[in-house]
């Protein structure tokens, strides 16, 4: 069960942004003893890979911060977000992390299966945040993307930090991410209701 709150959290992580829990896996595998990769997975260490990871990760913070580039940038990462959560969630059921001591048995007969679960995790949470932006950034003239966004990247953080340190508390955030998300969909609904021009009387 903890194996499943790990890949489910680090593959939400990956639909806010997609780098934060590739990197964070990478350089915890290479740097410390709080990860252990399996050895299919182990690849995400390589040195190389973490500085393109980490240049990509900046560019992608910056770019998600400024109005109108955001949602560009959410465009190019329909693709990039959901394959990083496949990633994740396969490497993340198979980690062996301080809170997950026996990683791996329940999806040891279909190793496809968790990529898949991990993708279309990712993506839900992309399409959600893809979908809040835009009318954010419209309702607020632009002034709303930073902020969002730092709150995101902050969320990416919790959930990944979760996700390896004690699975139990991705449920916790990721109860207040669908609250969030309810909310903001809420306002959206009732913005265009008050933006729709009423018919003229008879």
């Amino acid at each position: 069960m903890l194996e499943l709150l790990t890949g489910l959290g680090l593959a939400s992580a990956s639909g806010l942004n997609a780098y934060v829990p590739l990197l964070a896996l990478g350089l915890l595998g290479r740097f410390t003893d709080v990860v252990t990769l399996p050895a299919g997975w182990a690849w995400l260490e390589n040195p190389w890979l973490l500085i393109v990871l980490g240049v990509l990760c900046v560019v992608d913070v910056v770019a998600d911060k400024i109005p109108a580039v955001d949602s560009v940038n959410d465009v190019v990462q329909t693709l990039v977000r959901p394959a990083s959560g496949g990633i994740v969630f396969a490497s993340g059921v198979g980690t062996e992390t301080v809170a997950v001591s026996d990683p791996g048995a329940m999806f040891a007969d279909g190793r496809w299966i968790p990529v898949v679960i991990g993708v279309v995790v990712a993506l839900v949470v992309h399409l959600t945040k893809a979908g809040v932006r835009p009318v954010a950034n419209v309702a607020t003239a632009g002034v709303s993307a930073p902020v969002l966004s730092t709150v995101e990247d902050a969320t990416s953080l919790s959930l990944v930090a979760a996700a390896i340190l004690l699975p139990v508390l991705v449920l916790v955030l990721l109860g207040g991410v669908v609250g969030a998300g309810v909310v903001l969909l809420r306002r959206r609904r009732r913005s265009r209701a008050v933006a729709r021009p009423r018919s003229a009387p008879r």
